[in-house]
């Protein structure tokens, strides 16, 4: 049985059942059993399967419904979906209720709360779950998805503290472990170690479908190319929103892989296998660190 604590909230309004507020969800029903879950989305089949994995006790057809007494609200929805959607929740919300994300960028998102939240902007906790998988929706959610996995959250000068305390413990009883970064500083680390990587994965699978003998590439493409394009089978829209929204941190990256490739280029060109073999024993290193931190 899992250990009875006063949760930090009682009613949580699920705005978004896709796979990341769905195994949030799944996740707060493990931690706190004795919370209320209301769920709204826009799909209909989504608010049927959240009913059917228990991912929340009752679905909605509208907002207002959804939110309606929440004490706290989790938008889950696409980050180029979440200016609108503030501006609709700012009659809608009660004089404490807390107001988090769980978007992959966050200075845009924290400047379309500013500007449409109103009062309850101070009571707006920024988020990002470190933790997903190419499958997306209610089907794919899993209560152990952040089991052990970083969640970022960048609050703001005006953000409550309170609000910050206890959206931070509802991540930690839910198997999170918790960072405080700069909007800023996020959204230029994840757009080298998140956000490129998709879009490189996108590029080469859409280069090679193009191509008039495309099926007889993919007909040899074995382990390398499938760990390689995982998450080119990630939800477009969602990255679509991504790209966009944090455009001026992944021009610069791209800009700083093109240099890379241009240096391999140019040692291919020449056959200049020092050069080769030099850039690869040093990215062989620094994964083979990387991976040992993890362990």
């Amino acid at each position: 049985m899992p250990e009875m604590h006063s949760p930090p909230f009682s009613d949580v309004a699920l705005i978004g059942a896709g796979l990341i507020g769905g195994s949030w969800a799944l996740a707060i029903r493990v931690a706190y059993p004795q919370v209320r879950i209301r769920v709204f989305d826009q799909n209909a089949q989504h608010r049927l399967d959240a009913i059917a994995r228990g991912i929340a006790d009752v679905a909605y057809e509208t907002l207002e419904d959804a939110v309606r007494e929440a004490d706290l609200v989790i938008l889950a929805v696409p980050v180029g979906a979440l200016s609108p959607t503030f501006l609709k929740l700012r009659p809608l919300l009660g004089p404490q209720t807390v107001v988090t994300d769980v978007g992959s960028t966050k200075q845009g998102v924290i400047e379309a709360a500013r500007v449409n939240l109103g009062e309850a902007y101070s009571r707006f906790v920024p988020g990002h779950p470190i933790s997903g998988a190419e499958k997306s929706g209610p089907t794919a959610a899993r209560g152990d998805l952040f089991q052990g996995k970083r969640t970022v959250l960048t609050p703001v000068k005006e953000t409550n503290h309170e609000a910050l305390s206890k959206v931070s413990l509802l991540w930690e009883k839910c198997g999170a472990e918790v960072h405080i970064l700069n909007a800023a500083l996020h959204d230029e680390v994840f757009a080298a170690v998140s956000h490129l990587p998709h879009l490189l994965s996108y590029a080469l699978v859409g280069e090679l479908a193009t191509r008039a003998n495309a099926d007889l590439f993919f007909s040899y493409a074995a382990g390398g190319f499938r760990d390689f394009t995982r998450i080119a089978g990630s939800h477009p829209t969602m990255w679509r929103d991504i790209s966009l929204a944090n455009s001026a941190a992944l021009l610069k990256e791209l800009d700083a892989y093109s240099l890379k490739l241009q240096e391999l280029r140019v040692a291919l060109a020449k056959q200049d296998g020092a050069a080769l073999l030099d850039m690869f024993e040093r990215a062989q290193k620094a994964r083979t660190d990387w991976a040992n931190r993890l362990n």
